[in-house]
């Protein structure tokens, strides 16, 4: 397994929490005299009587509206500029995966701020500059491309964009080219290493030492079966397209969190239903107020995930808060029989389990007055039998590891290798047919 370095590429990573504090606050008035001609915000600020200078301290920052995705559907589809149209430099959107896609525009100055707060995550991730790059995100309206590929060029190494899709042809590419660094979502991750098999060759002969992964929840245990298969380090980073796209938080070299970007956002962590700020080290969801932000800055947008803050010392350096792993969503959450279950969970199980894989799908369908969950799960082909007692054990251990992380009872379906669909972008883990069925 590669070792890595840690390294600070920013002063401002390490600044002592009192100047941290000082440097948000002046941040913070900043910003609410930029959205103040939103007219979005122009009518919460004259209801509520907010003004700069009404933010004397950062508590102030309660008495700020939250911002919804919703509210960006309603003022589509740029009506939360906060600079002329022929200010833009460019334009990107949301994937749409939970409804109408929302658009977000970006100055010149915000895209060089968001070079640098990638190139942050990279470095801290062990990004060098004489690296080369293998980039297997999709480039377009997706934030995810664009951002890592200009953070990449930040910090000076060779950028392949090789994008999604035709997985041979991305092995072939990073042999031919030696790539020593992987971005792509985790999920793709483990489809590279699978193809890589397929075609005799040992994923762990690929000359990839790191990896940045983002765009869909994983797990730790995710992260061991991928570091296990490729030999190399992998690294967490988050960031959604509302707020800057990737660059709001990652991992450093102690992989204890991914540090956040403090200088340029006000991270909340709430109680989803009373909207109260949840102690650090308990879950909430996540609320960001982008600092810096020129064209589009948002005030305490609902992120809709669910994490955990950190705010003791990192042996890295970094004064930051941390961030953990995002267990799911308060919109993706399935509610199943009164038990609130992540797919994030049903992987852990997973793969708690010797010889299953992390390529499953969920199913939740209620046939009659009761909801059934079940899981389809592709297993070793070694762990594969004739024998219904041995694949009933396993079917077993399964679903008795699934009640422990998630509390409920489901349906095992063992299916073979390569059975179930692949995903290039973010991978779609759940079939709920329940609003299906008549």
């Amino acid at each position: 397994m590669p070792t890595i370095e840690n390294h600070i590429r920013d002063g401002e990573e390490a600044l002592p929490r009192d100047e941290l504090a000082a440097l948000q606050l002046a941040r913070l008035r900043d910003v609410v005299a930029r959205v103040a001609n939103v007219p979005f915000y122009r009518e919460a600020f004259a209801l509520r009587g907010i003004t700069p200078k009404s933010m004397r301290s950062l508590d102030d920052l309660r008495r700020l509206p939250f911002t919804t995705k919703d509210d960006l559907r309603r003022h589509h589809p740029l009506g939360f500029l906060t600079v002329p149209r022929d200010q833009l430099a460019r334009i990107h959107g949301s994937s749409g995966t939970t409804g109408k896609p929302t658009f977000v525009a970006y100055t010149a100055k915000d895209l060089t701020l968001w070079s640098d707060l990638c190139a942050r995550f990279l470095v801290a991730g062990g990004l060098k500059s004489q690296h080369t790059v293998h980039v297997a995100f999709g480039y377009g309206l997706f934030t995810g491309g664009f951002g890592l590929h200009y953070g990449i060029e930040k910090v000076g190494a060779a950028i392949v964009p090789a994008a999604s899709g035709n997985t041979r042809r991305q092995i072939e590419i990073i042999q031919d080219l030696g790539a020593e660094v992987l971005v792509c979502t985790p999920s793709y991750a483990l489809t590279i290493a699978e193809t890589a098999r397929e075609l005799g060759i040992d994923p762990r002969s690929l000359p990839l030492k790191y990896a940045h992964f983002g765009a869909e929840p994983w797990t730790e245990e995710m992260r061991q079966e991928i570091e296990s298969q490729m030999d190399l380090l992998a690294f967490n980073n988050y960031g959604l397209s509302e707020v800057i796209g990737p660059g709001v938080s990652g991992e450093c070299a102690m992989r204890d969190g991914m540090h956040l970007q403090e200088d340029h956002f006000l991270v909340e962590c709430l109680d989803p239903d009373t909207l109260e700020p949840m102690p650090d080290g308990e879950e909430g969801e996540l609320v960001i107020t982008a600092l810096t932000k020129e064209a589009m800055p948002l005030l305490r947008y609902r992120t809709r995930d669910i994490a955990r803050l950190d705010r003791s010392p990192c042996a890295c350096g970094r004064t930051t808060a941390r961030m953990s792993r995002v267990t799911g969503r308060t919109d993706d959450m399935l509610i199943i029989r009164g038990v609130n279950v992540f797919p994030s969970q049903i992987e852990e199980a997973l793969l708690r389990v010797e010889g299953t894989t992390p390529h499953y799908m969920i199913e939740v369908e209620r046939p009659a007055t009761l909801d059934q969950l079940t899981v389809r799960v592709e297993v070793m082909p070694e762990l594969l039998s004739d024998r219904m007692d041995r694949m009933q054990h396993l079917r077993d251990r399964i679903g008795k590891e699934i009640l422990t992380v998630a509390g409920i009872r489901a349906t095992v379906e063992l299916v073979a290798p390569r059975t179930l669909e692949r995903f290039t972008g973010k991978a779609k883990r759940v079939n709920d047919k329940r609003g299906k069925q008549g």
